[in-house]
């Protein structure tokens, strides 16, 4: 076990430091605690889980342009919103984020406590927090990757990840006893996403330029690349997926919608076998074609995503389909559109059917979701 953990140190320093460096974020707040938009400032802090600054950034944006505020989010039928989102992975989020807006809707506005906000779908203890201080001044610290570090290191907390978060969180709050920390509470949490993100870096922390440097426990004690410490990651697991797709006369693509639960809910899909653990033969998979006694052909070459916690290997085969009605949970859609409204590892599957048809392996279409081991709120921002 850590040593008792000791008081944390003046806010004052953190904040006279952000005052100079603060990093301008579209959705960076700069007025007095209690006038910013919590739409963008709930909006922000979902695209930002488990993704980086840097892809946020335009699609922060874009997504503002067409669901503008909180109102306009609810009434937005959810083929509509799970189009906008493609692309940036951890599909739960953007239907919690589309449930949470019509609650907010129906009850008149967004609650202004972490209680209240942590009651809407969706929204955890971190988020609710974030929230709470930065759109409404509550004196709350909300504790994500960047927070963990700065103050594991600061306080020189030496238990491993995840467990020390029982020691973090509260060092952490600690802080809003502070009445400079009170009074700005969300310039006080933003400061202390930017030290995390730009000074106490994951790798090679720049010390010389912290504002804490002297108080500090961990640099004085020359452990500060160490921490915090980690516990062994679980073994990832794999998937082996087989999927159909089908082209009418027109040209257009059959999709189906997943479930509403587990990994890609809600979303497009080109139809197929249930990802498992073996691969498929195309014999095998068949029965989960989505339309019968169609000539199937496998194309060449897998595609290749990984999610989180797993790796997903996929193979295509294609045929021609004649002109006729979707089945249900079905629906034809132009190349194009299908392009745009499917997630990212469906794209990759998709890639597949852009290449000749041929025997034997080959060629891979790959990627990783998102920031698949990158924190969110990162040092690519």
């Amino acid at each position: 076990m850590s040593d008792p953990i000791p008081d944390p140190p003046s806010a004052v320093p953190l904040l006279a430091w952000y005052d100079r460096h603060r990093r301008v974020l579209p959705w960076r707040v700069t007025g007095p605690p209690g006038s910013a938009d919590p739409y963008r400032i709930w909006l922000s802090e979902v695209m930002l889980q488990q993704t980086t600054v840097a892809t946020v950034g335009p699609r922060y944006d874009r997504f503002l342009g067409r669901f503008p505020d909180v109102a306009a989010l609810a009434a937005a039928p959810w083929e509509e919103v799970a189009a906008e989102w493609a692309g940036l992975g951890y599909y739960a989020r953007a239907r919690n984020l589309h449930a949470a807006a019509r609650a907010v809707v129906a009850r008149g506005g967004f609650p202004d406590t972490e209680e209240g906000l942590r009651a809407l779908p969706g929204i955890g203890a971190y988020t609710a927090a974030a929230v709470a201080a930065i759109a409404f001044g509550r004196p709350t610290v909300p504790v994500d990757g960047n927070v963990e570090r700065v103050v594991a290191r600061l306080l020189a907390i030496r238990d491993p990840l995840p467990g020390a978060r029982r020691l973090i969180g509260p060092a952490a709050g600690r802080f809003m006893e502070q009445e400079a920390a009170r009074t700005r509470p969300g310039d006080f949490v933003q400061a202390l996403f930017d030290l995390g993100a730009t000074i106490c870096t994951p790798r090679r922390p720049a010390c010389a330029l912290c504002p804490w440097r002297d108080d500090c426990r961990a640099r004085r004690e020359g452990i500060q690349d160490g921490l915090p410490a980690k516990s062994p990651k679980a073994a990832r697991g794999g998937r082996q997926g087989l999927h159909f797709l089908a082209r009418d006369p027109a040209g257009r693509l059959l999709l189906r919608h997943r479930p509403p639960e587990g990994l890609l809910g809600g979303m497009l899909e080109i139809p197929g076998a249930p990802w498992r653990e073996e691969p498929w033969e195309l014999e095998e998979a068949l029965p989960h074609a989505p339309l019968p006694g169609l000539s199937w052909t496998l194309r060449p070459g897998t595609a290749h995503h990984s999610f989180s916690h797993l790796d997903l290997e996929m193979r295509l085969a294609e045929a021609a389909a004649p002109d006729s009605p979707a089945p249900p949970g079905m629906t034809w859609m132009e190349p194009g559109a299908a392009r745009a409204a499917l997630p990212t590892a469906m794209r990759r599957l998709l890639a597949l059917a852009e290449g000749p048809l041929a025997e034997g392996v080959g060629g891979v279409a790959s990627g990783i979701s998102g920031a698949r081991g990158a924190r969110r709120r990162g040092t690519l921002g």
